[in-house]
């Protein structure tokens, strides 16, 4: 697993804090999260424990006002300083609880979360593995030559784990599962370039839709 002081790219953020990876740019430039919790050298990236302060700052929004979430992460902010260099499992055994006044607001759930999904990130890294002797080095679910982003895109399609399979039957439901959150931590740049199919992908169809000219 992650350990609780690694930097993670903004994207793998967003997987781990279950928000979207607009939301983790928010955090970032509106300082909601502590400075000392993000990198900017060479791109954007966030603590991994941090997370979790993310999570909770927007899955909250419905039932706290914008300073009692602030207030939270700021005091939790000292507790996880001293705790960045302890393994997830010391982490866990920590007092999450704050109060606020008349709020006692406990962050426990929230670091329970980002440590379930940091594992998962864990494994999808392990899961996708990318060489230049195996389809030119595209990204593939490991042992096999399935590509891991023709995976997920066919779980985005809403294609069925059992669809899936029947394609692929070198796969199972939790390969599926780890490739589809390998895609999203790390997203593809730009549009897929026409004839250049990793091998193994099948054209569905290629019905193509006229550009309507502007008029007048």
């Amino acid at each position: 697993m992650p350990v609780v002081a690694e930097m993670l790219k903004a994207s793998e953020a967003a997987v781990v804090s279950r928000v979207s990876l607009r939301d983790v740019n928010r955090a970032i430039d509106e300082h909601i999260l502590p400075d000392a919790f993000v990198s900017l050298d060479n791109g954007r990236h966030v603590l991994a424990a941090a997370c979790s302060l993310i999570a909770f700052y927007f899955e909250s929004a419905r039932r706290l006002t914008s300073e009692e979430r602030l207030f939270t992460i700021r005091t939790a902010e000292a507790r996880l300083a001293r705790a960045r260099l302890l393994p997830w499992s010391a982490l866990l055994r920590e007092d999450w609880t704050v109060h606020h006044e008349f709020l006692t607001i406990d962050l426990m759930p929230f670091m329970r979360g980002a440590s379930e999904r940091l594992g998962d990130l864990a494994a999808a890294r392990e899961i996708v593995t990318s060489s230049p002797d195996i389809l030119g080095g595209t990204p593939v679910i490991r042992g096999t030559r399935v590509p891991a982003y023709d995976v997920a895109t066919s779980m985005a399609a809403g294609h069925s784990t059992e669809r899936i399979l029947e394609t692929w039957p070198s796969l199972d439901a939790e390969k599926i599962r780890l490739a589809s959150i390998y895609a999203e931590a790390n997203p593809l740049r730009g549009r897929p370039r026409v004839g250049d199919l990793p091998e193994g992908s099948v054209i569905i169809t290629d019905r193509r839709v006229p550009r309507r000219r502007k008029t007048g």
